[in-house]
């Protein structure tokens, strides 16, 4: 009991070490793929959907997403199941990048001006237009959502709402395709079906469950700083 105590700190430290090493594998396997044969999975459908910059808000939200179990949830067997999910999501995705690459749907430049068109040009430059099939940021998503609903469940079934708009926006944003939403919800799916599922909601706390909508409520606020940060960068960029 007391070696279980001690090495627990261990290896969240060592699985936590391991998902922020996962990283940058997206950026190097981008550049392989830049100079192979790439797929594009597109649909009439996905050619119907207008570009719509006004997305990329949403779309770049998904990051504040990924931060809310860390602070949901407190409890160790789900805390380490939380990170299992998560580094399952982005060991199948990167097979698949490497077995199926695909290149998304975005336009060679955006048109317009204003706020939004900004912020979609400086996602663009920011992400390579590779490594679409299945979606992160939708698979991200779901997982977030998923592991919220062990803990709280209006929590739960906000961040689903909030992680569909997400889904929505990559489509609107011309970073993927449907493919790749679906693709990417199943892959949440399956890292919580094999990681999320089997952690009891009624071991948390009283305390951890009453906190978890004060927390999600934070994130929400965050999100706000985050966009009039943009905002402010907006009106004084050069």
């Amino acid at each position: 009991m007391i070696l279980e105590m001690l090495t627990q700190p261990a290896r969240h430290g060592f699985l936590s070490l391991v998902f922020v090493s996962l990283i940058p594998i997206y950026i190097v396997i981008a550049q392989l793929n830049a100079g192979r044969t790439v797929y594009m999975p597109e649909t009439a459908l996905d050619r119907a959907m207008p570009l719509q910059p006004a997305w990329a808000l949403i779309y770049g939200s998904h990051l504040l997403l990924m931060l809310l179990p860390w602070l949901v949830v407190r409890q160790e067997k789900q805390i380490r199941r939380t990170v299992l999910a998560y580094l399952t999501v982005w060991a199948l995705a990167y097979v698949c990048f490497l077995v199926y690459p695909t290149k998304g749907p975005r336009p060679a430049i955006v048109i317009g001006e204003g706020f939004f068109a900004w912020g979609l040009r400086a996602i663009y430059s920011a992400d390579p237009p590779y490594n679409c099939f299945p979606s992160l940021h939708v698979a991200h998503s779901f997982v977030s959502a998923l592991t919220c609903y062990r803990v709280h469940r209006g929590v739960g079934f906000a961040v689903g709402l909030w992680a569909s708009l997400i889904g929505v926006s990559t489509l609107c944003t011309k970073q993927h395709y449907i493919a790749d939403v679906i693709a990417g919800t199943l892959l949440a799916y399956v890292a919580w079906v094999v990681f999320l599922r089997s952690c009891p909601r009624e071991a948390v706390p009283e305390f951890d469950r009453r906190l978890a909508p004060v927390l999600a409520l934070g994130v929400v606020g965050i999100f706000g700083l985050m966009v009039a940060g943009f905002w402010v960068a907006y009106q004084i960029r050069g």
